[in-house]
């Protein structure tokens, strides 16, 4: 039977793009879903969403052709300082501080707006003569056969292809349909996101200042002067929080903040969303494949999520591009399993070791407060496990696909 495209990608976020223009290097076919229309997402102006992008990361849209696009907007993170303590009273004695220095390959990451990480995709995606997209759809109903999946979209229309790809986050409805599980918890959490203006550069340094309720995230932006904030609260306080004005909730974010920048004021749109743990049971399923948040949805404690995403990316195409070039249906349950294996693992015991770090600092009991403090003190004192660290947080360590090496597939 005749087939629209090799394989359908629902999600046109970031990993959906992102796997589309890795698979159409290959010499496939790919049509992506995106609910939101193209346009608005790509002209948005400035809102203070960002990405930690790591090393390896960076790499694969430099891989892609993302990059060039993009490279001059993005803030290089020079330092991590992680520390402890308890709003308006400062951090404890013994801290984390991680220099870009200690490892050969340059900055150990880099911050990246949404409005132009988007931009520089959909441009990517335009130019790709393999790439289809839909934008202002979405998928309604799947049906798998021998030979392929049909996709039925809201407006009616019926693709078929070889494969269906879902990146439509951690509510995804290619999962559901697939039946897939999910297993998880909630942290009782919610995350306030914005952005600030400080009177003092950054220096391209990031800091996390862990709470009781729940850890701050200052992540430096291009210029020098702005920076993104993450900011975790138990659920009861975020809301209270966010209903407050601007005067207001930068009153309850000064004591945080503290003044090392200087003075501060708001600068972006204030987001809020809850936090939790997502697992996928499985991250396939037949002629089925789930990528990023679908298949797994991580605390943002290390900024790990977009990057997590891109690993099953870069694996999920190299699989099937393998696949295609040996000649072998690429929605096999062969190529699949190989892509679970290679992703399965990693994601879950990422996902989990983030869970116990924020369990670990999101509470106020004297005993846990003084081992994790000396815990931080003698990593920092430590070269050798200090890059290993550092090595960990830009995705240089691991079995890495060939993108994330910086290679074509």
């Amino acid at each position: 039977m005749e087939m629209d495209a090799d394989i359908i990608i629902a999600g046109g976020g970031l990993n959906g793009p992102a796997l589309a223009l890795a698979l159409a290097q290959g010499g496939l076919r790919v049509v992506v879903v995106d609910a939101r229309p193209a346009p608005a997402r790509a002209e948005a102006g400035f809102d203070g969403r960002a990405y930690a992008l790591a090393i390896a990361s960076k790499r694969l849209l430099q891989v892609i052709g993302v990059w060039p696009s993009v490279g001059d907007k993005a803030q290089p993170m020079l330092k991590i300082k992680a520390s402890d303590g308890h709003a308006g009273q400062g951090a404890a004695p013994f801290f984390l501080s991680f220099d870009s220095a200690e490892i050969e390959e340059g900055p150990m990451g880099f911050m990246l707006e949404d409005r132009f990480l988007y931009a520089g995709f959909l441009a990517a995606m335009q130019a790709a003569p393999g790439v289809t997209l839909l934008s202002g759809e979405t998928v309604v109903a799947q049906e798998i056969d021998a030979q392929g999946v049909a996709v039925t979209l809201a407006s009616g229309r019926v693709l078929r292809a070889r494969l269906l790809v879902g990146c439509d986050g951690r509510g995804s409805g290619v999962a559901l349909r697939a039946g897939i599980r999910r297993q998880g918890w909630d942290y009782g959490q919610t995350a306030l996101v914005t952005a600030i203006h400080h009177e003092k550069d950054h220096g391209g340094t990031a800091h996390q200042f862990f709470m009781p309720s729940g850890p701050l995230a200052i992540l430096p932006l291009s210029g020098g002067h702005h920076s993104s904030i993450v900011w975790s609260e138990t659920e009861g306080a975020a809301e209270a929080i966010q209903a407050l004005d601007d005067a207001g909730y930068l009153a309850a974010l000064r004591p945080r903040f503290g003044d090392f920048l200087g003075e501060i004021a708001l600068a972006g749109t204030r987001f809020t969303y809850p936090l939790s743990l997502s697992l996928a049971e499985r991250f396939i399923a037949p002629r089925l494949a789930l990528v990023g948040d679908a298949a797994h949805g991580v605390h943002p404690i290390a900024g790990q999520g977009l990057n997590l995403g891109l690993r099953d990316v870069a694996a999920l195409a190299e699989v099937l591009i393998g696949a295609h070039r040996r000649g072998e249906d690429i929605g096999s349950s062969v190529a699949l399993e190989e892509y679970q294996r290679w992703r399965r693992f990693d994601a879950t015991t990422l996902a989990l070791g983030m869970d116990g770090v924020n369990r670990l600092f999101s509470n106020n009991n004297p005993i846990l407060r003084m081992g994790r403090d000396l815990g931080m003190g003698v990593v920092n004192a430590l070269p050798g496990l200090r890059r290993r660290f550092i090595r960990q947080a830009a995705g240089l360590n691991g079995d890495l696909p060939r993108l994330l090496a910086g290679k074509p597939i």
